[in-house]
């Protein structure tokens, strides 16, 4: 089975996390994310977290440590993904590739319809932040 690798930052400034919601035509389409993408080939997870963030929301981490890290089995694909908090950053965060974004309070999160995969990480973050 395909294995995907993807590096996701948690993005937080005042109790409140910076999440991007996914476009329909996607994989987990019309559900709300902690922004990144895919790791490359030769490229460490903060390296491709650090790329992705800038590409996608135009934002420069600054600092970010490793969160959680977790496999998840959608079926069709196994989804390796490692989470990095990320606590300084230049950029007030914004959709490069036309997707929603907000900043959202912690303790809302659960308010959000993520996919099923990052269910962990919002009852970890509800729990640490709240």
């Amino acid at each position: 089975m395909k294995v995907v690798h993807v590096a996701a930052g948690i993005i937080v400034r005042d109790q409140q996390v910076f999440i991007s919601k996914r476009s329909s035509a996607q994989h987990q389409g019309d559900k709300w994310e902690f922004p990144g993408g895919k790791v490359e080939s030769g490229e460490s997870v903060l390296e491709a977290l650090t790329r992705e963030l800038k590409e996608e929301v135009d934002l420069d981490v600054i600092n970010a440590q490793a969160f959680h890290q977790l496999e998840f089995d959608y079926g069709d694909k196994i989804v390796q993904l490692d989470f990095y908090l990320v606590d300084k950053f230049d950029g007030v965060g914004r959709g490069l590739e036309g997707q929603q974004t907000a900043w959202v309070n912690m303790s809302e999160l659960d308010d959000y319809n993520f996919p099923a995969a990052n269910q962990v990480i919002v009852e970890m973050l509800m729990a640490q932040f709240s």
